[in-house]
């Protein structure tokens, strides 16, 4: 086997690697300088690139030296978020995926729009400060980890949190904000892979986030909390596992086929691989979406070696990671590497 799976070195790349390996392929690791010596300590990176950013991936000599490893290049959020819509869409390697469905994750508005499409429950979009009435959370564009954002009751509150981003350069005018309903439940991440090859849509694992310092404010009594002189962030700093009751999945798998045949619809050729739904079960166990990612998301870390619902589906071990290069294989050994890349 010729190709050669390479990713930018963060977010998920040791899962995505590691993963490559297990399914016989060669790796390619693209890291900056800085993060180097986190990465040599791994035995199934084959190859390294170093680069002072991430966003030397953009030059033309760059990308001729990937095309002439006959490497396969795998996103997921760094690249997105280091990367304009437009800069991923030009960069002339094989992407694994859909670039083209990665500028409807990156916009709010379009987000909506495909989640709308998805007949999915999603939250009201607040469309001005001064239609604020309501508990809301504001957030940035893109791939940010929670970065920035920040809850608002009223056009003050909003105004407060807008000013304190200006003035740290996180934004540059409240066009870079979208204000959304906030949704009381439990923050639940499902993830799916959908198989252009087998038509398959697999639920592959579930997690939670653990957002610094909202989650850490809830160990405060609550007759501090009050006093804390801060305003809580989302910034996410790991995952946390969990299983599902048996009874809601029926409906997850509903949600995913949903999202699966609109982006085919919207964007074609849709979605081929991974893929995320983002959102809250409230007190009546129904689902409502947030957001998605249309890519591996960081979840996945937890599951290297499968999760409880990849064993359903696999004789071994399955990460993320490796379900992506085991795609690309059954890909090039059936002559429909075309279908899952880009």
């Amino acid at each position: 086997m010729t190709k050669i799976i390479g990713t930018l070195g963060s977010h998920c790349s040791l899962q995505v690697l590691k993963g490559a390996k297990d399914e016989g392929f060669r790796t390619l690791l693209i890291t900056e300088k800085k993060r180097y010596h986190v990465y040599k300590r791994f035995n199934f990176i084959d190859h390294v690139i170093l680069v002072d950013e991430f966003r030397d991936i953009l030059e033309s000599d760059f990308q001729k030296r990937l095309n002439k490893l006959e490497c396969i290049l795998i996103p997921h959020g760094t690249l997105i978020s280091s990367l304009s819509s437009e800069e991923i869409e030009n960069i002339d390697v094989p992407f694994f995926g859909n670039k083209l469905i990665l500028r409807w994750e990156a916009d709010r508005n379009l987000k909506e729009k495909l989640m709308l499409e998805s007949k999915l429950s999603i939250p009201a979009t607040i469309r001005s400060k001064t239609e604020i009435k309501d508990l809301c959370i504001v957030k940035l564009h893109g791939a940010a980890g929670g970065k920035g954002y920040f809850l608002a009751s009223d056009r003050n509150g909003f105004d407060e949190g807008y000013n304190k981003l200006l003035n740290e350069n996180v934004i540059k005018d409240e066009n870079d904000l979208y204000i959304q309903e906030y949704v009381k439940g439990v923050p639940v991440f499902l993830h799916y892979f959908y198989s252009p090859i087998s038509g398959d849509i697999e639920f592959m694992g579930v997690d939670r986030r653990y957002e610094s310092d909202i989650d850490g404010l809830s160990r405060i009594p609550s007759k501090h909390q009050l006093n804390v002189p801060m305003e809580p962030t989302y910034n996410v700093v790991g995952n946390i596992p969990l299983v599902l009751r048996e009874s809601l999945l029926d409906d997850v798998y509903k949600m995913g086929e949903n999202f699966v045949r609109a982006s085919e619809r919207l964007i074609p050729p849709g979605i081929p691989g991974p893929f995320c739904l983002e959102g809250v079960y409230t007190k009546d166990a129904k689902f409502i979406t947030f957001e998605f990612s249309a890519r591996i998301v960081a979840g996945t870390n937890l599951y290297i070696s499968g999760s409880q619902y990849s064993d359903f589906l696999f004789q071994h071990d399955m990460s993320m990671g490796r379900r992506i290069a085991f795609e690309i294989r059954n890909a090039i050994n059936k002559r429909k590497l075309n279908r899952v890349i880009t």
